[in-house]
């Protein structure tokens, strides 16, 4: 029989992952092998959530501010046109939260966007 030389590393090994698989169901919280492909698998959604969260905010601050577009009688290409060519530089998070809060200012932005757009 070969000798083994892992010293307390399996052990730790097993050990952090199935801390990690804590709450798991099945063997997947009590087995070696399956919490391990369970975290594996746990990690990869992660990952994949953290960018779909980035695009999820990004198609809510656009909806918002076409939809204050949309009352101030210009579309949403319009007016991201219009606040690029007169130099406005807000990103769609600071224009959705305008948008919702106050809308005198975001009224003055499209005016100024329009303006823009007319100067060419």
């Amino acid at each position: 029989m070969p000798r083994a030389k892992r010293s307390t590393r399996r052990k730790d090994f097993r050990t952090k992952t199935l801390k990690a698989a804590k709450g798991y169901s099945l063997t997947k919280g009590k087995l070696n092998r399956s919490a391990q492909e369970a975290v594996e698998k746990a990690g990869v959604y992660a990952y994949v959530g953290r960018r779909q969260k980035k695009r999820d905010f990004r198609a809510l601050w656009i909806a918002r501010i076409n939809a204050a577009c949309r009352q101030s009688g210009v579309s949403y290409s319009r007016f991201i046109s219009g606040l690029k060519k007169g130099g406005i530089d807000l990103n769609r998070k600071m224009l959705a939260m305008i948008a919702a809060d106050d809308e005198a200012a975001f009224r003055e932005l499209v005016a100024q966007s329009k303006a823009a757009l007319e100067r060419g």
